[in-house]
């Protein structure tokens, strides 16, 4: 079984972890690092992907000062999402594609990998690692992400009405396929966020986008360590990797 190493960053600057995965998905295109599974908290961070639309922030540049959020254009897929501190965050990096050489050319070419399929194991996993936290959760049709419905945000007795009326998403997944084959961002799970920095975007560019988080849906939410756990054990057992704590510290 191919080992995943796996590196706990705690709250880290997005442009350091940005750097940190180009710097690594490298090594792994070289073959001189295994798969890789960054977790991590963000500071308070809007980012845009490649299908990102300026009008979807809806906070002026002295709100976003005063609530000290950063803003990035990035090269994963999406529109805007936020990211913060309760929230765990994790970047897959992964060999999807063989690199092969055109004969007649001499180029080297990516060989065509089911993208696609990586994104639904990637909510697949989300979706276990929710159940094993006690919070039944989904697909929905036509959207990328993890959601869970409104008989589930029933359970939660703080929530605003609007929560209980139609599928609230839990987990965003936004990512991108390098040159080399090799995945890069990833997703985000709500742990225990302020869910008011949601009112600064129109989340993926979709209007009236419920959010929810596991402090809403549970009367005694798991700490970050938990969630990081479980997390980590059903990453390997949906994508088929023997999961290893990497020891030592990452130079960013």
């Amino acid at each position: 079984m191919t080992t995943c190493q796996v590196f706990r960053l705690g709250v880290t600057e997005y442009q350091k972890a940005w750097h940190l995965q180009n710097q690594l998905a490298g090594q792994i295109a070289a073959g001189e690092q295994p798969p890789t599974l960054l977790l991590l908290e963000h500071a308070h961070v809007y980012t845009f992907g490649t299908r990102g639309q300026a009008e979807n922030l809806l906070w002026e540049q002295a709100r976003l000062q005063a609530q000290q959020v950063d803003v990035h254009w990035v090269d994963r897929g999406g529109d805007v999402t936020y990211h913060g501190p309760g929230q765990l965050v994790g970047y897959p990096l992964l060999p999807l594609g063989e690199v092969r050489v055109d004969p007649e050319t001499g180029k080297t070419r990516i060989a065509q990998g089911d993208y696609v399929g990586y994104l639904r194991k990637l909510e697949s996993m989300l979706i276990l690692s929710l159940a094993r936290l006690g919070v039944p959760a989904g697909q929905v049709a036509e959207q990328t992400g993890v959601w869970v419905q409104p008989d589930v945000a029933s359970r939660c007795r703080h929530c605003p009405p609007e929560l209980k009326q139609a599928p609230s998403k839990i987990a965003s997944i936004g990512v991108k396929v390098d040159a080399r084959g090799i995945s890069r961002h990833g997703f985000a799970l709500n742990v225990e966020p302020d869910m008011s920095y949601w009112d600064g975007i129109i989340a993926c560019g979709l209007e009236n986008q419920n959010q929810i988080s596991l402090e809403y849906l549970l009367d005694q939410p798991p700490g970050m360590e938990r969630v990081i756990e479980e997390v980590v054990a059903s990453f390997g057992d949906t994508f088929g990797y023997q999961m290893q704590l990497a020891e030592g510290v990452l130079q960013i």
